[in-house]
């Protein structure tokens, strides 16, 4: 077995474990809002990597969607991007000031340029996000409820991480998620019930 699949193979093991642990967390009893809702997101403000600042509190009014990953993934990262940008692309003019934020989990890597050209690759509602240091990554990943680690490969590391899309309404709540097992219809049904929501 080469390196290339040593590493693919401890990757999406590692997903699997994490969609599990997510799922765990994301059934479990909340915090009690007071909603019902389950207690995923918050507040944040993060450096984008077109120079500019994303503060959560400038989203307010318009949904959003949130994903963890690095631009050195193998599959998971250009494989959700790219079905994303898809249902983008399927829903049209409805979804026209939806954004996407990637928030990479690999800072000490990804720096501003190599991910604004890795989120280039995409759609340009798509905007890659870096925390300054691991404790603003730390700090976004537990609002979040988002999983994540290093990995030592013969070649280096690679990241685990959580692999859904974090679905936010207008209002900054938790909406749900996408995840790449669903179907693209599934997906664009979810988008377009987020996007109608008031």
């Amino acid at each position: 077995m080469n390196a290339l699949k040593l590493i693919r193979l401890v990757v999406w093991a590692s997903i699997a474990v994490l969609t599990a642990a997510l799922g765990f967390l994301l059934l479990a009893p909340p915090k009690d809002t007071g909603t019902g809702v389950a207690a995923v997101g918050g507040p944040f403000r993060l450096a984008a990597a077109d120079g500019s600042v994303v503060d959560s509190g400038m989203l307010m009014g318009k949904p959003f969607a949130l994903f963890f990953g690095f631009t050195h993934c193998p599959d998971v990262c250009p494989t959700s991007m790219l079905e994303i940008t898809n249902d983008l692309v399927a829903l049209g003019d409805k979804a026209r000031d939806f954004r996407v934020y990637f928030v990479t989990v690999d800072p000490a890597r990804d720096d501003a340029k190599l991910l604004k050209d890795y989120t280039g690759s995409f759609d340009p509602r798509i905007i890659g996000l870096i925390p300054k240091d691991e404790a603003e990554l730390a700090a976004i990943a537990k609002s979040y409820r988002a999983i994540y680690r290093k990995v030592e490969t013969p070649s280096g590391y690679t990241m685990d991480h959580t692999a859904s899309i974090y679905l936010m309404d207008a209002k900054g709540a938790f909406f749900g998620t996408l995840d790449s097992k669903e179907t693209p219809a599934i997906r664009q049904s979810k988008l377009r019930r987020l996007i109608d929501k008031r």
